[in-house]
């Protein structure tokens, strides 16, 4: 069974330019599905402003999407009523991508993974303690990190407690937002193979949003590619990596570092930027700078073709 599901999930923000202009629509996400089960993996990956993070924030309902469907467990979040919708909330939690901004700097550590307790149960103080002492062990770390102050600690410590603070209430699903991004390689390493610890033991799903292909190759069990809001391409890690469809997700995997020296790599340079979200282009979103356009691209916006194994939206590889 699937514990998240999104059909269709989209999200535009109305923004006034200038003084007396007329509000501007920003469209940040436009119509992205998939779905996910227990103890699987998520990546959703892209350039900066392709709406990673605004797909972060409609999964943990910080903001609500202007249309589409969330199903978190089988129930629609958008009529669920209260007492479902403050469940949902405890079932899906987040880790920021900047582990520091997100903890208290003048809040100690034991306090700051006893609070999701303190609001959310009816825990005694020193049940509320204990879980935190044995949370703070299933990070990997010590007793006597209870009582010390965020500054303290470095920053994969850091990335620990933000992981240990998101599990406190036990979630069944963890968006992890550019966790590792912030952290030094042989530090990173660390955070993922605990990552994959604590989803092996607590049957976690991940979305894990990243602009990280090396990352993600070794943590994915599903790729969701997307480009100005749009998904473009999604599928099993081995498809995405192995047979890239869409020129987009070939030309980002071949701006990814292979660690042999006698393999041979094509690089793929994109022309231009990202068009704006205030007017993205007609049709298919990425022709301005696909290497392969055809007219076509350019009038008519492609259907997403394939199955839940493999399936991409661009009128040159579903042509083939």
């Amino acid at each position: 069974m699937n514990l998240i599901e999104a059909r269709n999930l989209t999200r535009h923000y109305e923004v006034r330019r200038g003084l007396f202009g007329p509000p501007a629509s920003v469209k940040a996400l436009n119509g992205v599905s998939f779905r996910l089960a227990a103890g699987r993996t998520l990546a959703v990956v892209g350039e900066s402003g392709s709406g990673k993070s605004t797909l972060a924030r409609l999964l943990t309902m910080i903001e609500p999407p202007t249309a589409g469907q969330l199903i978190i467990d089988g129930v629609d979040v958008a009529h669920a009523d209260p007492a479902a919708r403050r469940q949902m909330r405890r079932d899906v939690q987040i880790v920021f991508q900047n582990p520091y901004g997100s903890l208290n700097p003048r809040q100690r550590i034991g306090h700051a993974l006893e609070e999701p307790l303190r609001v959310n149960t009816k825990l005694a103080t020193a049940e509320r303690r204990a879980a935190a002492h044995e949370m703070l062990r299933k990070v990997g770390l010590r007793p006597e990190h209870y009582d010390r102050y965020p500054h303290m600690f470095s920053g994969g410590q850091r990335q620990r407690i933000a992981i240990a603070r998101a599990l406190m209430l036990r979630p069944k699903i963890l968006v992890l937002d550019e966790p590792v991004s912030a952290l030094d390689v042989s530090i990173r390493a660390q955070i993922l193979n605990l990552l994959a610890q604590l989803q092996d033991e607590f049957r976690l799903a991940y979305v894990f949003v990243s602009h990280d292909l090396s990352v993600v190759r070794y943590i994915a069990d599903e790729v969701l590619v997307m480009y100005l809001g749009c998904t473009v391409e999604s599928g099993t890690r081995d498809e995405i990596f192995g047979a890239p469809r869409h020129p987009y997700t070939q030309a980002l995997l071949s701006a990814t570092p292979i660690a042999d020296p006698d393999a041979v790599k094509r690089r793929i340079v994109l022309q231009g930027e990202m068009p704006s979200p205030f007017d993205p282009p007609g049709g298919c979103v990425f022709h301005p700078r696909c290497p392969v356009a055809l007219a076509l691209c350019a009038r008519a916006t492609p259907p997403t073709e394939g199955d839940e194994r493999h399936a991409a939206a661009c009128w040159v590889a579903n042509a083939r």
